[in-house]
């Protein structure tokens, strides 16, 4: 056989996979799949999580519990002598976490200070600049002329914000940043230390809680406006039903009838972190990781991301351009009241842009 016929020949399938050889309809068009996934294990993954909430409610902890693994800055012991910042520092963390051949990039985002403070007005704007200076960095790196291949995204995909387990209601400081920072990110707010709440107590505070939300009008995550259809209607109405998530982490390992499990050790028994009966920490694990990572991205890059975008892209026609000799190339024209960019198609959201603006 000469070497050219060689080349020609069909490539085995891979294991595991049944060979189509005898079916003459096979057209094949099923392996972009195995293709997509190829690529995406070459690639790997990013994932940008903010914690949000103030001192004490095991932000660091839930962080380390939800990736098994200290990806969450160390937490430290109380310490008297030790000031509280005066102001919110923002801290990101990265780490790199593999499982099973997968590759994840992981961003922690830490927000110390948040709520700490007796005056505590105005103390989203650190953390709403902080979201806008990621998609504004990334704005600059898409228009660049020489563009990387990859563009960084250190965008921030979801922010979890801590609810105090007060047993009562919202604080004003809890509806003024969920009001205003849905607008411009995915949030997920939790109850933080479930266990310090009975059963009735959490269910009760629960309930106070999505009322309290759809009172303000503060949509968080999953956004019922952005179900794709009917399937997806149906699964991410069971998560509303349960949001806020009650929540207990637990980095330390103990006995439970002889398995090894992640929980808190009491006098009455201990509390496994990932038994549903104990708390809500399985179906939040499950949400960001293992149900709706990939959408959660997704709605940060066509709907948050973008919604910055097009407000900055309509500045730079109305003023000065985004940087010297590059506006020129991204004007936005308006078609039918619509948004065109360099004659790609119309994009719907720029009438929501005066509704969800990611100003401060």
């Amino acid at each position: 056989m000469t070497d050219s016929a060689k080349l020609h020949q069909p490539h085995p399938p891979p294991k595991g996979e049944r060979s189509h050889a005898g079916d003459f309809s096979y057209v094949g068009i099923d392996a972009i799949l195995e293709q997509m996934r190829r690529k995406a294990m070459k690639q790997g993954f990013e994932l940008n999580i903010m914690v949000v909430g103030q001192s004490g409610l095991g932000k660091s902890t839930l962080m380390n519990t939800l990736f098994k693994s200290k990806v969450s800055r160390k937490s430290a012991q109380p310490n008297p002598e030790e000031k509280i910042p005066q102001t919110i520092e923002i801290k990101s963390i990265s780490h790199d976490i593999e499982e099973k051949g997968v590759r994840m990039k992981l961003a922690v985002i830490d927000t110390p200070g948040f709520g700490d403070q007796i005056n505590n007005e105005n103390c989203w704007q650190p953390i709403m600049k902080f979201i806008n200076d990621q998609y504004e960095a990334y704005l600059q790196e898409e228009i660049n002329i020489d563009r990387k291949k990859r563009i960084p995204d250190s965008r921030v995909h979801c922010c979890i914000y801590f609810i105090p387990p007060t047993g009562h209601c919202l604080r004003p400081l809890d509806v003024e940043f969920m009001r205003r920072l849905s607008k411009v990110v995915n949030i997920v707010p939790v109850i933080a230390k479930a266990d310090t709440l009975t059963l009735e107590e959490r269910d009760d505070f629960k309930q106070t809680i999505r009322e309290e939300l759809r009172a303000n009008g503060i949509d968080v995550y999953p956004q019922k406006e952005f179900d794709e259809d009917a399937e997806d209607r149906l699964i991410n109405d069971k998560i509303r039903e349960m949001i806020p998530f009650a929540v207990v982490g637990s980095d330390q390992e103990y006995q439970v009838n002889g398995k090894k499990l992640l929980g808190r050790k009491t006098k009455w028994g201990t509390i496994e972190v990932e038994n549903i009966a104990h708390c809500e920490f399985a179906y939040l694990r499950d949400l960001l990781i293992r149900t709706h990572m990939q959408n959660i991205k997704d709605i940060t890059g066509s709907i948050h991301y973008e919604m910055y975008r097009v407000r900055r892209l309509n500045e730079s026609n109305a003023g000065p351009g985004l940087a010297p000799g590059q506006a020129p190339t991204l004007v936005p024209a308006h078609t039918n009241g619509q948004t065109k960019v360099n004659g790609g198609p119309p994009n719907g959201m720029a009438a929501q842009c005066e509704v969800l603006t990611h100003e401060m």
